[in-house]
């Protein structure tokens, strides 16, 4: 049996497929390639590429493979342009998600992983932020992350489809064969180790007076390793029987944005020229997880995140390749 992995040519993706590839699993990709990269994905692995909305081509999918579950990561996921093109989002996010799932429990497949975020919560109450805390998201992105998970659960009290929605923080890092690599690209340490390396002049910086120590945001930021190897436990805790559960991947600490860019000098050994520039719409201040849940759930332990190893991961392997994917 086969494990459906949507979106498994981005980031979080293939890096995944590396840790499931390395347990033995079977794993058929779809993914459209409109964000992702078909370079990221080892040889041999089914490729679909198309829309996770498109019922025929999920159908298909289905008659031609024997799949057992879903991890579930294509989606739009920029917060800034889910505020200027909400409809784009619900659209691409929520509905193609609608049509996913219905494909799947229409095959048959009654687990699922969720790739969620900590951007359900919007503005937390109280930090580092638990599971229960309230969801009101402050853009179109985390909104159309929060409707999923309630059409699953919904989905689960109708008609049995048991999954996990991972809630997590800021993804960074890389693995020796698969890094970070948007376009355009609008993560904060990809674009700090691109001013590292003069690909462009500064890095922009979105306010600088938010009632934080210095002023910039604070995120609390994991190693996509670590991300990866929470999505594996999950579905196994699902093969075990497991009941529908929503957990945080985070590490409990949190950095701004001025600490993140400091700590990237020191790894590089590069000057890092910053341009403040005005907030931008949508952005909360403060977002670090409690992950104290996904630890006893999944036993799951973040190993890899502190801060000086993510980013000397992803300046080693922007390093050895210096234009992304592209070959030149």
């Amino acid at each position: 049996m086969a494990i459906l992995v949507t979106g498994g040519a981005g980031y979080i993706g293939s890096v995944t497929i590396e840790c499931l590839l390395a347990k033995g699993e079977r794993v058929v990709v779809l993914d459209d390639l409109a964000r992702g990269h078909r370079a990221a994905l080892p040889a041999g692995i089914p490729l679909y590429q198309g829309k996770t909305g498109d019922r025929e081509l999920v159908a298909r999918i289905t008659s031609e493979h024997d799949l057992e579950s879903c991890i579930h990561f294509a989606a739009l996921i920029e917060v800034g342009e889910s505020v200027l093109d909400p409809a784009k989002y619900f659209e691409n996010n929520v509905g193609h998600g609608i049509s996913l799932i219905g494909e799947l429990i229409r095959a048959g497949v009654r687990r699922f992983v969720f790739s969620s975020t900590a951007a359900v919560y919007g503005d937390p109450e109280q930090v580092p932020i638990a599971e229960p805390s309230r969801k009101w998201p402050k853009n179109p992105y985390g909104w159309s992350k929060l409707f999923v998970e309630r059409i699953l659960e919904s989905y689960d009290t109708a008609y049995g489809m048991k999954f996990v929605a991972l809630r997590y923080f800021n993804a960074a890092g890389a693995t020796e064969r698969c890094g970070e690599d948007h376009r355009p690209e609008s993560h904060l340490i990809p674009n700090v180790l691109a001013a590292a390396l003069g690909r462009q002049q500064a890095i922009r910086v979105f306010g600088n007076s938010y009632p934080t120590p210095d002023g910039t945001p604070i995120r609390d930021y994991i190693h996509v390793v670590d991300l990866a190897n929470a999505h594996v436990r999950a579905l196994d805790y699902l093969r075990s029987g497991g009941q529908s559960d929503y957990l945080n991947l985070g590490t409990g600490n949190g950095y701004s944005v001025l600490e993140v860019i400091e700590c990237a000098r020191q790894v590089s050994g590069r000057s890092i020229s910053v341009k403040i520039e005005p907030p931008r719409a949508g952005d909360p201040v403060r977002l670090i997880a409690d992950p104290s849940r996904a630890k006893a759930v999944l036993g799951w332990q973040p190993t890899m995140s502190d801060l000086p190893s993510i980013v000397r991961a992803a300046w080693d392997w922007r390093i050895r390749h210096p234009n992304g994917y592209t070959a030149s």
